[in-house]
């Protein structure tokens, strides 16, 4: 049985077994069209002839950053008894009171079983407790299982960065998308 809890402590093998990246058989594509009338965005979901696969690579110093994150007192882990096996790690952002999760993923041999879901919506919870008037995930525009996840979650995309990543994002395949739930209705219906 899958319980989540507060994340007090994250171990570097833990990242390493849960933190792997994700496949997709598409992607937005993202196009700017920009003149002195107006800027226009488009991104259109296409299909990829051959799957894209991330793998992420956690670091050192990326490592001690979600350490400090987890260290804020907002993230969650999931739980199958003892064994760590999906994170939320958070960072609040108190100047505009958001929630800013840096990290969400869940071991691969948990993944399509609901675990991704009972920990967002309990981070849902948990944000909309705290008081937090909206959450916000940055992912990639070929991550688009990631993006139909949130969605189904309550989350829209609300930003595009172009070069988020590096200075030449578009044309290397991988653009930042922010997507973000806003908290307020769901505190004035208390949950």
């Amino acid at each position: 049985m899958i319980t989540i809890k507060p994340l007090h402590n994250l171990s570097w093998p833990e990242i390493e077994r849960i933190v792997t990246g994700y496949d997709s058989t598409e992607k937005y594509a993202v196009h700017k069209i920009e003149d002195e009338l107006q800027i226009l965005f488009e991104i259109e979901l296409e299909p990829l002839l051959v799957p894209y696969h991330k793998s992420f690579i956690t670091d050192k110093t990326t490592y001690h950053i979600l350490l400090e994150a987890v260290g804020e007192g907002f993230s969650l882990g999931a739980y199958d008894e003892q064994r760590l096996v999906g994170v939320a790690i958070t960072e609040p952002r108190r100047w505009n009171n958001s929630l800013w999760v840096w990290e969400f993923d869940i071991e691969a041999s948990y993944r399509r079983q609901g675990v991704g879901r009972l920990l967002m919506e309990t981070l849902v919870e948990h944000s909309c407790q705290a008081g937090f008037r909206c959450m916000v995930c940055e992912t990639q525009n070929t991550n688009v299982p990631a993006i139909r996840f949130y969605r189904q979650l309550g989350f829209e995309l609300e930003g595009v960065d172009l070069s988020y990543y590096t200075n030449r994002d578009v044309s290397d395949f991988e653009v930042a998308f922010f997507m973000k739930r806003k908290l307020d209705e769901l505190q004035q219906q208390g949950n």
